[in-house]
């Protein structure tokens, strides 16, 4: 804890546990061995919201932005080599994970992102110090902002690392979507023979396998994983450069023109600078963009979940036709009870996502003028639901997809009290012959098989493949 007052009190401590840090607004106590400073501090004590502090993925982005920068400053001769250096490392530090318990800044916060900007730029600073010998807050050597900010603008740092951070989070979202993929193309092959009831608005419709039905959750996730690979389109384009509200104000033509090109060298990216940093300043809609896809994915991993399951209901007194891994107990109460929470988490993840693009969108839209102050819920939001559907899509393949089996009696026992037969007899039979056909084994409770046989329409053999699962999976009849 910190507390701020213009003498630099201090909260449950000795004094000398503290450091104190000023800024144009008075000093603040800081714990001595705080890598971060009084812009960090204040911000800590300003805004006890989420609970939650900045995602690491934003800190690590911010970072090998900060060394982008720092690298374009001292190939410019506008930051000396040795205090470069220690810049260089401290962001390198940071950019691999490290340093992680100083980020202490509250996912949502005001200032369009200034208090993530400089809990970075202090934490990078106090690091540099220390490797020049110095002491944490002693900022001789290396300042956050005459140094480690140089030539920057939350404005251009910020929305450029939340970018960096998205493409590098789209890259194992579309692993993530290619591992569920194969997970239900492989059980398209394992199920392909299994004949059954295909439902439409839940009720008996017409036969089909197991095999198609799993080929086409697969198909809707192949889509969803081209539109995850598109998105680094919409994402590339970053406004580093453009300080303040893109006009590059304070930085040199020479820093802007060289630092992008240094993002590039130290993200492996295919980044560019926006031909208009005013607009890519203000302007979030390519975010809103990236977050419409992601939603997208996630209504279609509700559908899936939500699919299996109704197959995997009962399993005695339900549809039953597919079994679920049994993964925990089910109830406190009821004993054998295993429900299927592996989809429902899944479910909940999506949910969450669809929640997450209304913050992005709203957002976004509710941005003024030269800049949007309320980049932080769209970072928080955005970069949340990116992680989340990564996370969902890896569970629900391991531990629900792979192990999936299928009840082929259920199938075999559903398929033979259903009515849905007779529609593939409609081209050999004609429709008001197969009528006749429905109505009396609906009459009768017999089979539609047991009503054709019985009144000699086909031969057994012709019936046989009218009913297969080769003639269900063809495209039309012959």
């Amino acid at each position: 804890m910190c507390s701020i007052d213009s003498k630099a009190e201090t909260v449950n401590g000795d004094v000398s546990q503290y450091r104190q840090e000023s800024d144009a607004l008075g000093t603040v106590a800081v714990p001595a061995s705080a890598y971060w400073g009084v812009h960090t501090g204040r911000a800590v004590a300003n805004f006890p919201l989420s609970g939650r502090a900045v995602r690491p993925q934003l800190v690590r982005a911010l970072a090998l932005v900060k060394l982008a920068c720092c690298r374009a400053n001292e190939e410019l001769g506008y930051l000396p080599q040795t205090e470069a250096q220690a810049i260089a490392e401290a962001c390198r530090e940071v950019a691999e994970g490290g340093l992680v318990e100083a980020f202490v800044v509250d996912a949502l916060q005001g200032g369009a992102g200034t208090s993530t900007n400089m809990n970075v730029n202090e934490v990078v600073a106090n690091r540099a110090e220390q490797l020049l010998g110095g002491r944490l807050g002693e900022y001789a050597r290396i300042d956050p902002l005459r140094h480690v900010n140089l030539h920057q603008s939350t404005n251009d740092v910020y929305p450029t690392a939340v970018r960096v951070a998205a493409m590098f989070l789209l890259k194992d979202m579309e692993q993530a979507i290619a591992t569920l993929q194969t997970a239900f193309q492989e059980k398209e092959l394992a199920f392909r023979h299994i004949l059954k009831v295909g439902r439409t608005q839940l009720q008996d419709a017409v036969p089909v396998t197991l095999g198609m039905e799993c080929s086409a959750w697969a198909e809707s996730l192949s889509r969803d994983r081209w539109r995850v690979f598109k998105c680094a389109e919409r994402l590339r384009v970053v406004n580093l450069g453009g300080t303040a509200v893109g006009t590059g104000i304070t930085a040199p033509r020479s820093y802007i023109f060289l630092v992008v090109e240094k993002l590039r060298e130290v993200t492996g990216l295919g980044l560019s600078r926006a031909e208009n940093l005013m607009d890519a300043t203000q302007n979030c809609d390519p975010l809103v963009e990236v977050s419409g896809i992601l939603k997208a994915h996630a209504v279609n991993l509700f559908k899936i979940t939500s699919d299996l399951r109704l197959l995997a209901s009962g399993p005695r007194a339900g549809i039953g036709e597919l079994r679920l891994p049994a993964v925990q107990a089910g109830s406190s109460i009821m004993p054998g009870k295993v429900n299927p929470v592996i989809c429902e988490a899944a479910a909940q993840a999506a949910l969450r996502v669809m929640a997450n693009d209304s913050a992005v969108t709203q957002a976004a839209f509710l941005g003024q003028l030269e800049l949007n102050a309320f980049m932080p819920l769209l970072a928080d939001s955005l970069l949340g639901s990116l992680l989340l559907l990564t996370q969902a899509c890896r569970m629900l393949a391991e531990k629900c997809v792979q192990g999936l089996e299928a009840d082929e009696a259920a199938c075999a026992r559903h398929l033979g009290n259903s009515l849905v037969t007779v529609t593939a007899l409609v081209p050999a039979l004609g429709y008001e012959c197969a009528g006749e056909i429905a109505a009396q084994a609906h009459s009768t409770g017999q089979s539609v098989r047991t009503v054709v046989l019985e009144r000699g329409l086909l031969e057994e053999h012709e019936l046989d493949r009218l009913l297969s699962a080769e003639a269900a999976t063809a495209l039309g009849h012959r």
